[in-house]
């Protein structure tokens, strides 16, 4: 299966994000892309409000995709931000969308990002349960941003079956950043022993924009890992469209070489 990372740069025009999505979206199928993923808020960039935008899976902006996944014929994954919990008027959810190719699914974000001056759960309600979802055979893990530090979400996405595991991420800026980024997917991956398609935000300061706050807006830096933690292809920070063909039986392969799923304990 070919698949497609989109590592674009958001902004706070919901319009103008639908054009990427588009665009990027056809410029994968073209590529031969059967699946294409998006990095986490591809509706809204952060530094943004939020709450003005939420809306459900069925609303005018998941909509749009779901079409554009249609027309070209495509499974997208892409960060949006929905309703929070009942009764909490002031909250959203960081939400995954997955539409296209008779496959609907959603994760809702389990770890928020409390860190580097960063406050996610000021406005964001936590998901509560881990999402996989089967294309071609295949089964797919979701994960966004933060929890790319939290290896029990990868794990319990290989114990659902997860040969595959996709992180969405508008991953803070700063000394060390973008090497975390890359050894924690190495680590996801060797972990899990799943292949990791690791998509994240284009670094607005390839084109030249500073960041403002302690929003993270992105480092580039998508990246897809082997199940025994290998770089097998990288993006640097500007805007660009990585592809790579998936062979799962590499998964079976390490995890026969490197049985760790069924080597642990539970304490």
């Amino acid at each position: 299966m070919r698949i497609a990372l989109a590592q674009i740069i958001t902004g706070r025009d919901l319009a103008a994000n639908l054009v990427l999505v588009e665009d990027y979206a056809a410029r994968a199928r073209a590529g031969g892309a059967d699946l294409v993923v998006f990095p986490e808020a591809t509706m809204r960039a952060f530094g943004n409000s939020l709450l003005d935008i939420a809306e459900p899976l069925d609303g005018p902006w998941a909509s749009r995709v779901r079409a554009v996944a249609a027309e070209q014929d495509i499974v997208i994954v892409a960060g949006m931000f929905t309703p929070g919990a009942a009764g909490d008027a002031g909250k959203v959810r960081n939400t995954l969308l997955v539409t296209g190719r008779g496959v609907e699914a959603s994760y809702d974000k389990i770890h928020l990002f409390d860190a580097f001056g960063f406050a996610e759960s000021d406005t964001v309600d936590a998901g509560t349960e881990p999402v996989t979802f089967t294309f071609h055979g295949v089964t797919f893990g979701l994960a966004t941003c933060y929890d790319i530090r939290f290896p029990d979400l990868f794990t319990e996405n290989a114990d659902r079956g997860a040969e595959v595991n996709i992180v969405c991420a508008s991953w803070g800026s700063g000394p060390g950043k973008a090497e975390q980024w890359r050894l924690l997917a190495r680590a996801r991956a060797a972990d899990s022993t799943t292949l990791v398609l690791a998509c994240g935000q284009g670094d607005p300061a390839s084109q030249g924009i500073e960041p403002k706050g302690a929003a993270p807006t992105g480092v580039g830096h998508s990246v897809v890992v082997s199940p025994l933690g290998e770089v097998l292809d990288e993006l640097d920070g500007a805007p660009g469209l990585l592809f790579a063909d998936l062979d799962t039986a590499t998964v079976k392969e390490a995890r026969t070489r490197l049985p760790v799923l069924a080597n642990r304990h539970r304490f």
